[in-house]
C-alpha cells in the first residue's frame, strides 16, 4: 500500500472532522457553557483530550498559532469547563450536528455504522510513538452512537497525521510562519487570512518570507519557486508516508470499503458550503481529487 492512499482517505474523512468547526449546535453547546467567542471554543474543545494543559503545550501541538492566540482563551476556559466536560459536550453536540446535518436516516443506517466501526479499528492501529494530539484522542472512550464513533474516529485520525505533518515540518526546519508561508505561496489558502487568523504580525510574516527567499523557496512576489514546489511537494509525501501505518493494518480491502463510504458523507460537506473556501487547511472542492 502506498502512501497517496493517506492522502485519498484525508480528502475523505477531513471534511467530516470539520463538522466541529462550523455547525451551530456545537457553537450553541460551547456558549452554553459559558465559553466566549470562537477562539476559546476552538481551543478548549480540540486541546480538551490533552487535559487542563497549559497555553504553552496547546501551542506547541497546534504549531502554527502565535503563543497570544492560545494564551488569550487558555486557561480561562478550564476555569469555565473541566476538559472531561468539554469532551462530554462535544461528543453530544457533533452527534446532535450530524443528525441534522446528513439525516436521522443516515445516521442509523447500516453503512454509516460499518464506517464507523471500520475508521475506528484503523484509528486504533494508528501508531502514536512522538503524537501528542493523536494518542490523546485514540485514548478516549469508544462512543456508544455510530456517528460519534465515526467522528472520534476521523478525529484521532486526522490529529494523527497533524502531528506527523509537525514532525516533518520541524524535521525540515521550517518554523510555524515559513510553513504558513509556503502553504500560502501553494495558492492552497490565503496569506493574509492565515497570518490574521493565527495571530501573526506583518513583521514576522515577513520576516518568515525572508527566510523562505533564503532558502531559494520563494521568488521576490512571494511566489513559489521550483525548489520550493520540490521541497513542498516532498514534505507534503513524507507526511503521507507517516500516515499510512493505519490504512496499512486495515488492509487494502476495508480500506477501499470506508473510502466508498465516507466519499458521499465528504461530498455532502464540501457541496454544503459550510466549511469556508478559505478554510486553514485549504480543503477545497479541488483538493478533493484523488480516487483511492
Amino acid at each position: 500500500m502506498n502512501e497517496r492512499v493517506a492522502r485519498a482517505m484525508w480528502e475523505r474523512f477531513e471534511p467530516v472532522h470539520q463538522l466541529v468547526y462550523f455547525t451551530p449546535e456545537v457553537r450553541e453547546a460551547v456558549e452554553g457553557l459559558g465559553l466566549r467567542g470562537y477562539w476559546m471554543g476552538y481551543f478548549a474543545l480540540r486541546a480538551a483530550p490533552l487535559g487542563p494543559v497549559p497555553a504553552s503545550v496547546v501551542t506547541s501541538c497546534f504549531y502554527v498559532f502565535h503563543p497570544d492566540r492560545a494564551a488569550s482563551v487558555l486557561p480561562d476556559a478550564w476555569a469555565l469547563a473541566s476538559p472531561q466536560q468539554l469532551i462530554e459536550v462535544r461528543e453530544r453536540a457533533v452527534g446532535a450536528a450530524m443528525t441534522n446535518f446528513y439525516g436521522p436516516d443516515v445516521v442509523a443506517s447500516a453503512e454509516l455504522a460499518e464506517a464507523a466501526d471500520l475508521a475506528w479499528e484503523a484509528a486504533r492501529a494508528a501508531d502514536t510513538a512522538g503524537r501528542v494530539l493523536g494518542v490523546a484522542n485514540q485514548e478516549l472512550p469508544r462512543p456508544a452512537q455510530p456517528h460519534v464513533r465515526l467522528w472520534q474516529a476521523v478525529t484521532t485520525l486526522r490529529e494523527h497525521r497533524g502531528d506527523g505533518h509537525v514532525a516533518v515540518l520541524v524535521g525540515r526546519r521550517l518554523g510555524p510562519v515559513e510553513a504558513l508561508v509556503l502553504k500560502s505561496a501553494t495558492g492552497e489558502t490565503d496569506a493574509e487570512f492565515q497570518r490574521r487568523i493565527r495571530r501573526w504580525s506583518i513583521e514576522e510574516w515577513r520576516s518568515a518570507q525572508a527566510n523562505l527567499r533564503e532558502r531559494g523557496w520563494i521568488d521576490e512576489e512571494g511566489r513559489l519557486t521550483k525548489a520550493g514546489a520540490a521541497a513542498h511537494e516532498q514534505m507534503e509525501a513524507d507526511t503521507d508516508a507517516a500516515a499510512v501505518t493505519p490504512w496499512q493494518t486495515l488492509g487494502a480491502e476495508d480500506t477501499t470499503r470506508l473510502a466508498h463510504l465516507l466519499e458521499p458523507l465528504a461530498r455532502r460537506v464540501l457541496d454544503s458550503g459550510i466549511v469556508p473556501t478559505d478554510n486553514p487547511v485549504g480543503l477545497t472542492e479541488s483538493t478533493w481529487s484523488s480516487t483511492g
